[in-house]
C-alpha cells in the first residue's frame, strides 16, 4: 500500500501544472488587504487562517483560482469560501502570480505541537494505517512536511492545527473537493475525528 501511494504521489507530480513567474515586489505591494487575515508577511496569527509564508507559489495560485472559479459558478466548481471566493474575484492571473511569489518568498514562523499528539501524530504521519487503509502523509509531503513545488503537493509543516483540523475534516464531508486527483477526499474520509485532532497537531510543530 505505501509503495502504490508513494507511485502515485510521484506520478502526480509529473502531470503538475507549471505557471509563469511572478513579481515578488508587485506581489508586496498587493498584499495589504490579505494582511488583516494572514499577516503583513503571510504569518497569520489567526489560528483558522492559514499561515502562507514559505508555500509554494504554484499551489498558492492554484487555491486563487479555484477561489475566483467558485465565486464565478455559485460555489459549485472550484474551492468555495466566502471570504476569499469575494477576494479572489477580481484578481487576475499577474495578481495572483504576483502575491503567490511574495508569500513563497517570505519565512514561516516555527509552530509547536501538543506533547499529547506528538507520539500518535508521528505514527500517523510516517506510517500511515494500513489495516484502514489511510496513506502515510510522508509519501506526498516528505519527513519535514514541506511537499514540492514540482509536485503541487502543499507544505504542511508548521501550520495552524485549527486550520489543518478543519481542512481535513472539510475534505472528508466533501465540502472541500479540489486535492490533486481528490487523494486528500479519499484519505480524509478514513480518518476518525482523533485522527485529525493529533495529526493536526503535529503538523504545528513539525518543521
Amino acid at each position: 500500500m505505501k509503495k502504490i501511494s508513494l507511485m502515485l504521489c510521484l506520478i502526480a507530480g509529473f502531470s503538475a501544472p507549471t505557471f509563469a513567474q511572478g513579481d515578488a515586489e508587485q506581489g508586496k505591494a498587493k498584499s495589504a488587504v490579505c494582511g488583516a487575515c494572514h499577516g503583513i508577511d503571510g504569518n497569520s496569527a489567526i489560528p483558522m487562517n492559514p499561515k502562507l509564508a514559505g508555500q509554494h507559489a504554484g499551489y498558492l495560485v492554484k487555491q486563487l483560482k479555484e477561489f475566483k472559479l467558485a465565486s464565478q459558478t455559485g460555489g459549485k466548481e472550484g474551492r468555495n469560501n466566502a471570504v476569499m471566493n469575494g477576494m479572489a474575484a477580481a484578481l487576475s492571473e499577474q495578481d495572483m502570480l504576483d502575491l503567490a511569489a511574495y508569500f513563497a518568498s517570505q519565512e514561516m514562523t516555527a509552530g509547536e505541537a501538543p506533547e499529547d499528539v506528538v507520539e500518535a501524530g508521528k505514527k500517523l504521519y510516517v506510517g500511515g494505517d494500513l489495516e484502514r487503509g489511510i496513506t502515510a502523509c510522508i509519501a506526498c509531503h516528505g519527513p519535514k512536511g514541506n511537499g514540492t513545488s514540482l509536485s503541487g503537493f502543499p507544505d504542511i509543516s508548521g501550520q495552524h492545527a485549527q486550520y489543518i483540523e478543519a481542512q481535513l475534516k472539510a475534505f472528508r464531508s466533501g465540502d472541500r473537493a479540489n486535492s490533486l486527483n481528490g487523494m486528500m477526499g479519499d484519505i480524509a474520509k478514513k480518518m476518525t475525528d482523533e485522527d485529525i485532532r493529533v495529526i493536526s497537531g503535529y503538523l504545528a510543530g513539525l518543521h
